[in-house]
């Protein structure tokens, strides 16, 4: 299937996708968030209309938060004989909710919506909001991962893995809870003698906030600033379990990561994990219940193997890079002109 992303006067570079998922390379930007819509069907990512084949038909056109620009790109790729499904860049409820706020933005979104083909929801939240936006038909995406490419296998064997990787990166953002999500984790930690590591993105004031939570010597480990994804993996995948409280409501990167480390993710309202880690995610479960969970995984190791069994399983059913690229060809084929 030809297909395209097109992310109107974005930062990224054009990427084609010839090999898929590819090969894990720091040089360019991995298959992952809507890169990952192009690499699972062999497809490119670009920044500018005027650079997708004419051949190719097929285009997911992400709404940036100046809709004006994805408007303009719409009205160039209808001209174009493409078939055009929109998706929402920013996905989670409070980038949503800060893109829509005023009236000019909104009115926008919905002229778009009514013009375009249809809309890609990465999100089940989003789908009513395409609906009642005007949009001609809605199909619910989440966001593909490359589980069944053996490059993309950060897995570790269990009796190498030790401590307890903190999913979420800021404390700026609220409904990420980051902090709540340390002082919860804290006492488990103590008991179980799990060291616990953070990334610091926040610099001196982060280093402050983390200085105060006074955790016992050798139990934090600070990561600063940000890793290549590769080595992100990496490091991700030394670990016997993610733990996060994030409630945004967003296609959910911390259990994608998780995914292909093999490690299960408890906590988090993202889309991928209520998706795979139904039994492991915050959807519905109190921070009690997230912590009971968290414990039993580390008191059971072996319990590991058959959690990631049954995650691996429904994964491969719904986010995977074959599940997404069928029903994608399914969808474009149904609306293509």
């Amino acid at each position: 299937m030809s297909f395209a992303v097109l992310n109107p006067r974005g930062s990224d570079p054009d990427q084609i996708f010839l090999d898929r998922a590819g090969v894990p390379n720091d040089a360019v930007h991995p298959p992952v968030n809507y890169h990952a819509f192009a690499a699972c069907t062999a497809g490119g990512f670009y920044r500018k209309d005027q650079s997708i084949p004419e051949e190719t038909k097929r285009v997911m056109l992400l709404l940036r938060s100046d809709l004006k620009d994805s408007r303009n790109a719409l009205n160039e790729l209808r001209r174009a004989g493409k078939t055009v499904f929109v998706a929402l860049k920013e996905a989670g409820a409070f980038q949503v909710a800060e893109t829509l706020r005023r009236a000019g933005p909104l009115r926008i979104f919905q002229e778009i919506c009514e013009r375009a083909d249809g809309a890609i929801a990465t999100t089940p939240d989003l789908v009513a909001l395409f609906n009642g936006a005007g949009a001609r038909a809605v199909e619910f995406l989440p966001t593909p991962y490359p589980i069944e490419d053996f490059r993309w296998d950060f897995s570790l064997p269990v009796e190498e893995r030790r401590g307890i990787f903190l999913g979420t990166r800021e404390f700026a953002t609220p409904s990420r809870n980051h902090l709540a999500a340390l002082l919860a984790i804290r006492p488990l930690a103590e008991a179980m003698q799990e060291p616990v590591t953070v990334f610091n993105g926040d610099g001196w004031r982060g280093r402050g906030t983390l200085d105060r939570l006074r955790f016992p010597e050798g139990l934090l480990r600070v990561i600063e600033g940000r890793l290549p994804y590769a080595g992100y993996l990496r490091l991700m995948a030394r670990h016997r379990l993610v733990w996060q409280l994030d409630a945004s409501a967003v296609p959910g990167q911390v259990a994608g990561d998780a995914l292909l480390c093999r490690v299960p993710c408890v906590g988090g309202n993202g889309t991928t994990e209520r998706l795979v880690f139904p039994d492991l995610c915050g959807h519905g479960r109190s921070c009690e219940e997230l912590f009971d969970l968290a414990a039993r995984l580390l008191d059971h190791p072996h319990d590991v193997q058959s959690v990631m069994e049954r995650t691996m399983e429904l994964a491969g059913q719904t986010i995977s890079f074959t599940a997404i690229e069928k029903r994608l060809e399914s969808l474009y084929g149904r609306y293509g002109r």
